[in-house]
């Protein structure tokens, strides 16, 4: 395989000073109070907003897994790419309530629509889930990434990453996160794309590329029966996933949250949504690329995740490969900027300020930088530990997702659609879902010791997209039972915060954040989501 030359070396150094330039300017703003530190100071534009929001959800894991996906047969996975529509759901139904509230956090929108035990619960979960599920994925696979394209020590190039990513995040808070991750996505956007086309060209075009695999390669779409990935299951699951991550999750949302407007914050989702639709040509479409020149004897590599390292280092020429190195190192920094900001303002805002509520703004401040440095120290712990840790454990921590999904889901989805969800149904939901996905866990992890055709082995083996929807249909049923065995919420407690809800002024107030350009660009993403589905059949 071929090494990176001069001018791609240069390239990289080019991107880390202008990303350090920016980083220093951010960070000489002022940080006086929470509001600056955590959410810039809530008045960040629509550009930035999209950019933040894309440049979180695409870690340097992501670009290689989805490249793996691309070249090992996975095509169904790319169904998790196209939630565009589901970023839009975020701005044009979530968002306004989240504004509305004037929250920091999610677990705090929870304390505003249910009760603080509520808040308690998602703060706890949330901090747990990042800090063994992102930290650590994002760390070991952006170690590995660093490692192979850059030649140097899987744990020197981990831990390096980690400690400039958690600086200027520490020093800067969520405008330096957000101004260094408008810069990554167009550092990310540019390489992928310039690799995409390279590789394509060297494939012959999209019909040379096709002409290499087999036929049906391209099918998305399983039959009901298919064992790993049966289509009724993969949209359901996809979709419930897709809710409690772009539309409930603190790692994704607080970028919105920066908006300075609904108007600005909802344009800034339509922008992520054209973003997202991005990935399914980014990344996807290399792996492919790489496997027809596998088939045609022109690449060789030996598992599927090397696909896009492969390409890139074999078919770029000099200085292109360091834009698309810089374009994975720009992915891999974004995501741990965004995980150590949410875990910080989960931690200072949901934790400490609701043990000490008379604690002052700028000493608020400072235990967000001090919550950022222990994350960081958190995620350098974890280095040697997902270096020796097992693969199947491993993909076990990214498919975690699946089964904390859906009752968060439930709750967020039905406390703003009906009012008559109370506290009661909320908690219950919350902690019936956190024990069935444990015990999931724990039995999927030992199902070769439970006894074939028996319950729990059947429980442990279901196909995990068969098993998140039914998860979801349990949790939506524990959620409406519990409210409606229990009395109603004051009507106080829930005003402005459910469609049912809604007085006449915050109506026509939402009715005037938006325009018919608004309404036509998210036409359009979601044609392009339809498109894009009806086109990968074969």
């Amino acid at each position: 395989m071929h090494g990176f030359d001069t001018l791609d070396f240069a390239v990289i150094g080019g991107y880390f000073l202008i990303l350090t330039g920016i980083a220093w300017w951010v960070i000489n703003q002022k940080q006086n109070d929470t509001k600056d530190y955590f959410l810039a100071g809530r008045n960040i534009g629509w550009f930035v907003v999209g950019a933040s929001i894309f440049a979180s959800n695409i870690g340097s894991e992501h670009v290689v897994g989805l490249a793996g996906a691309g070249a090992g047969g996975k095509i169904p996975m790319l169904i998790y790419e196209l939630h565009a529509w589901l970023v839009l759901a975020l701005g044009w139904i979530f968002l306004p309530f989240y504004l509305r509230s004037g929250v920091f956090t999610m677990p705090e929108f929870l304390e505003r629509r249910f009760n603080a035990r509520t808040r308690w619960f998602l703060t706890v979960f949330s901090l747990a889930a990042y800090v063994l599920t992102k930290v650590s994925v994002t760390v070991y696979a952006g170690g590995i990434v660093i490692a192979t394209l850059l030649h140097i020590d899987f744990w020197f190039g981990a831990l390096i990453t980690v400690i400039l990513t958690g600086a200027y995040t520490i020093l800067g808070g969520m405008r330096a996160v957000v101004y260094t991750e408008a810069l990554q996505t167009v550092v990310l956007v540019i390489g992928a794309a310039t690799l995409t086309f390279v590789g394509l060209n060297a494939a012959g075009g999209w019909s040379g590329m096709k002409a290499s695999l087999e036929p049906g390669y391209l099918n998305m779409w399983r039959p009901a029966s298919d064992p790993d990935f049966p289509w009724p299951s993969l949209v359901v699951t996809s979709t419930i996933v897709g809710i409690w991550y772009w539309c409930t999750d603190q790692y994704i949302v607080q970028r919105a949250l920066a908006a300075r407007n609904i108007t600005q914050g909802r344009r800034g989702t339509i922008f992520g949504a054209l973003l997202k639709l991005l990935p399914v040509f980014l990344f996807l479409v290399p792996g492919v690329v790489a496997l027809a020149l596998k088939n045609r004897g022109e690449l060789h590599w030996d598992t599927a995740d090397q696909a896009f390292s492969t390409l890139l280092m074999e078919k770029m020429p000099a200085g292109l490969k360091g834009l698309v190195a810089a374009g994975l190192l720009a992915a891999l920094m974004s995501s741990l900027a965004s995980v150590f900001n949410s875990c910080s303002t989960l931690f200072t805002v949901d934790v400490y300020k609701k043990l000490y509520p008379d604690t002052p703004e700028k000493k608020l401040v400072n235990i967000g930088r001090i919550a950022t440095s222990i994350v960081v120290i958190l995620g350098i712990a974890w280095i040697p530990i997902m270096q020796n840790i097992s693969g199947v454990l491993y993909e076990y921590l990214q498919s975690v997702q699946s089964y904390i999904a859906p009752p968060i889901t439930a709750v967020f989805l039905l406390g703003i659609f009906f009012k008559r969800i109370n506290s009661q149904g909320a908690m219950a939901t919350l902690i019936a879902g956190l024990s069935v996905a444990a015990v999931r866990l724990v039995l999927e992890l030992n199902r070769g010791s439970l006894e074939p055709g028996g319950f729990l082995h059947a429980f442990a083996t279901m196909n995990f997209l068969t098993f998140a929807a039914w998860f979801f249909l349990f949790s939506v049923t524990v959620c409406v039972i519990g409210s409606l065995l229990t009395p109603a919420p004051a009507a106080a407690q829930i005003e402005g915060l459910t469609y049912g809800t809604l007085t006449s002024q915050q109506k026509t107030d939402n009715r005037d954040s938006y325009n018919i350009w608004d309404i036509a660009v998210s036409l359009l993403v979601i044609s392009i989501v339809v498109y894009v589905m009806t086109s990968f059949t074969g």
